[in-house]
């Protein structure tokens, strides 16, 4: 970012393109964008930090970002429900809806879904991790099927509109 990315881009013109560092899980995402931020070099080419929900949900992570990177932007680039399709399936929602509420809480700025349609093989794939998706098309039976993850995508959708601010919220899980 600092010797080559950044200045590359700077020198062809292409300064105003938004750099976006990190693109994986938030288990160590300070650790990982701190390490480029650090560097104030490196860090005036960074719009900001992207982040995955694999592996946990230590949501206070990126709390920890932005609080330490107050001109920096986060969002959420890449989840899907991994095993292949998962129809009917109430945990797919969950999940999602789990964790968009958990990084909007810690100062997340925008979530896109990484498929959101995929087919009845969950497909296409070049590599074989199949997984789920919002949408499943059955190009062989002409049939769309809508999962529980779309309908969590698009209940906040509705309601959090462009320019939406974040107030403060508090959760709790007593029904256990």
């Amino acid at each position: 970012m600092k010797n080559h990315l950044g200045p590359s881009f700077e020198k062809h013109g292409h300064g105003d393109v938004k750099i976006i560092i990190w693109d994986h899980n938030r288990d160590v995402i300070f650790e990982r964008a701190k390490a480029v931020l650090s560097d104030s070099v490196a860090a005036k080419y960074v719009w900001g930090t992207e982040v995955h929900y694999y592996v946990s949900e230590e949501f206070e992570n990126l709390s920890k970002v932005h609080d330490a990177f107050l001109d920096k932007h986060l969002i959420f680039t890449e989840g899907c429900i991994e095993g292949g399709p998962q129809a009917g399936e109430w945990h797919t929602g969950e999940r999602y809806g789990r964790n968009i509420i958990g990084d909007l809480n810690n100062h997340l700025e925008a979530w896109i879904d990484w498929n959101l349609v995929l087919n009845e093989e969950c497909g296409p794939n070049h590599v074989g991790n199949y997984c789920d998706a919002p949408v499943i098309v059955d190009t062989k039976k002409d049939e769309v099927h809508y999962n529980s993850s779309y309908y969590c995508i698009g209940h906040f959708s509705k309601f959090i509109k462009l320019g939406a601010r974040r107030i403060g919220s508090q959760a709790s899980n007593n029904c256990l």
